[in-house]
């Protein structure tokens, strides 16, 4: 496989690893979608085997190990957040399916509103994709997007009635 942006660390590289989600940004089309969308089964399984708690771990383990993995892919690439890099949207995404309870159509919305969000950049999403440099700068933007999709979750929740 063939990376969309030259880099200096090979693909077998630890921070390589992480930042490409093992690979899945690495995919044609929409990395970021196809990053998205395989968080979901992954969630689901973390979720079934250790509840909410390990998938809120999971997250976190995703932002920080995908922080330090961003910071140096970025300073061995001239891109200031490579397409391929996709751990932001892995952490993003859990983030956001730790508001729904485990149902598919649920997920599904749940993806939608990340993609939505993350795809639109709306204020302060675009600010951190522009402002703010470096690891941070990479996950920073898709966890503004997950807050996005967080809160149109609940207000949802609240016209819906479904709880988690």
């Amino acid at each position: 496989m063939r990376m969309s942006r030259p880099t200096r660390l090979p693909l077998s590289h630890p921070a390589t690893l992480i930042a490409s989600g093992l690979g899945i940004g690495l995919l044609r089309g929409a990395p970021g979608t196809w990053a998205s969308l395989a968080a979901l089964p992954c969630a689901w399984l973390i979720r079934g085997a250790g509840g909410a708690t390990a998938l809120a771990i999971a997250a976190a383990i995703a932002f920080f190990g995908g922080w330090w993995a961003a910071a140096r892919v970025t300073s061995a690439t001239p891109a200031s957040d490579p397409g391929w890099v996709v751990i932001d949207e892995i952490a993003a995404q859990w983030l956001v399916l730790l508001a729904v309870p485990q149902q598919p159509w649920l997920y599904a919305a749940a993806f939608l509103a990340f993609r939505l969000f993350d795809i639109w950049k709306p204020f302060p999403v675009s600010w951190c994709d522009r402002s703010v440099k470096g690891g941070l700068g990479v996950m920073l933007d898709d966890i503004a997007a997950a807050i996005y999709a967080l809160v149109l979750i609940a207000v949802l929740e609240g016209v819906t009635g479904v709880r988690p």
